[in-house]
């Protein structure tokens, strides 16, 4: 199957307009699992992806401590190398400790760098990284979580942006990746790191319910560089299969059980996933698409990452890629959103992107 593709920024990369998300795969055994995971759901998962017409992958050393990298190197070598997709990763989270409750905490430093990149190409089972990507600013930091704040870049004794981001400029003029992102940064992060190098690709956080990086699709907008989006399903609230009772029983090392979204905020998180179901019955087509569509509307979007745990939940979203919603469609999960007060930002799409 093909889809359609995209530029990714001024990279030599053309790429789908969806990905497969790794985090998911990634086991039970750390701080923000998904609950117990099985490899080989994973690997069909991944080979399934990739017949559907997906074109890249995109995972993380912290994901598992290296688990979820490493499931993904297993699955490209079981696939032929004309067929193989492009791998993004990202490097910065080191577990603090031992055991699967360990803290995890922001580090660039540019031999704990070096470290991550050397296990991430081991791992992976490739020699060159498609796109390397810092996954949080503030090096020392805790990470506080999906959707936390982004973190002091210049923490005491910590690396400074500029530092960290001349090293990933480093690695890519050495051909260790081929192209380098920043996730979960600030726009005014963006455009000290652009002072450096040009910033190849961002990656924040962005669905129905979580709309604050406007003013980072703004940016990049305006500075020719990639965007692809994480969590557009918001980890599932928006795929139509969520309620108080499947919350309740969610297992104690998933990391939903935990997280305000889930909580608090459920009740009002769950009226903007209605509204994305009835446009979905409407269209003939899942609730998981019609949310990774909602983000895809959006002008300097490139494209969504979209997990999956299991082969089957593949045909869920995949045509997502080729799915434009209407006027009267984003109208409607646009008045749920201003009934809710769910998040922040503009409840639709911008016809144009300024920053």
């Amino acid at each position: 199957m093909t889809l359609s593709t995209l530029p990714l920024g001024t990279t030599s990369l053309r790429i789908s307009r969806v990905g497969f998300g790794a985090w998911a795969i990634s086991g039970g055994d750390w701080s923000f699992a998904w609950g117990p995971q099985d490899d080989a759901d994973s690997i069909a998962a991944i080979h399934r992806a990739v017949d559907a017409g997906l074109t890249w992958i995109d995972t993380a050393a912290a994901y598992g401590n290296g688990h979820s990298e490493d499931v993904v190197g297993r699955a490209l070598r079981t696939l032929p190398a004309a067929d193989r997709p492009a791998v993004f990763t990202k490097c910065g989270l080191i577990r603090d400790g031992d055991g699967p409750d360990a803290p995890i905490r922001r580090v660039m430093r540019p031999d704990s760098v070096r470290h991550e990149m050397e296990g991430s190409l081991r791992r992976l089972g490739v020699e060159a990284i498609d796109l390397y990507q810092v996954h949080w600013p503030g090096d020392g930091q805790p990470l506080g979580g999906v959707g936390a704040a982004a973190g002091d870049p210049d923490q005491p004794g910590g690396t400074p942006l500029e530092e960290y981001w001349a090293l990933m400029a480093q690695l890519k003029a050495e051909g260790k990746v081929r192209a380098i992102g920043l996730s979960n940064h600030t726009a005014d992060l963006l455009e000290r790191a652009e002072r450096v190098a040009h910033v190849d690709v961002i990656q924040p956080l962005f669905s129905a319910i979580h709309r604050g990086a406007v003013p980072e699709l703004a940016w990049a907008a305006a500075h020719g560089t990639g965007v692809i989006v994480y969590s557009p399903m918001a980890s599932g609230l928006l795929t139509g299969a969520f309620s108080a009772a499947r919350v309740a029983a969610l297992p104690d090392n998933d990391w939903r059980a935990r997280h305000p979204d889930f909580t608090a905020a459920l009740a009002a998180n769950l009226e903007v996933a209605a509204a994305l179901a009835a446009v979905a019955e409407a269209r003939g087509i899942t609730t998981s698409a019609a949310a990774i569509a909602w983000t895809l509307s959006w002008p300097g979007v490139t494209a969504a990452i979209v997990g999956a745990r299991r082969p089957t939940q593949i045909a869920d979203w995949a045509g997502a890629a080729d799915l434009t919603l209407d006027d009267d469609e984003l109208a409607t999960v646009a008045a749920a959103i201003e009934r809710s007060g769910v998040g922040e930002g503009p409840s639709r799409p911008l016809l144009t992107i300024r920053p």
